[in-house]
């Protein structure tokens, strides 16, 4: 038995396992003492394993699917947003309440820049 049954069984695991199950499916005097390791058993398991992992290929599917659509309406409603921005200030001005309102900051709250000329050094010769 595995130590950590909650991680994944490794890929190569797994083909081996098939492997071995297409070659017990040949031992014609295979006759188990206990009854959970018949090959119908095995056969059962099997199938029980691939079903769940088409349905979890399915649901892989719908879920990048339904992300898609989910990232494309957050972008069509983002792009709205920036318009009615852009309207808001086109109708009501850059330095409006309306503006602010929105989120925005108004042109008057940015700091003036500083009208200093850069000073020179003195060439050194």
């Amino acid at each position: 038995m595995a130590k950590d049954q909650t991680k994944r069984v490794n890929r190569e695991d797994l083909d081996k396992d098939q492997t071995a199950f297409n070659a017990l499916q040949n031992i014609v005097s295979y006759a188990p003492s206990n009854p959970a390791h018949t090959i119908q058993s095995l056969q059962t398991a099997f199938d029980e394993m691939r079903a769940a992992q088409a349905a979890e290929d399915q649901v892989a599917a719908a879920m990048a699917t339904t992300r898609d659509l989910a990232v494309s309406k957050e972008w069509a409603m983002h792009n709205l947003m920036l318009g009615v921005k852009d309207q808001i200030k086109a109708q009501f001005g850059k330095d409006s309440n309306e503006v602010q309102a929105l989120g925005l900051k108004k042109v008057s709250e940015y700091k003036p820049k500083s009208g200093r000329p850069k000073t020179r050094s003195a060439p050194q010769g």
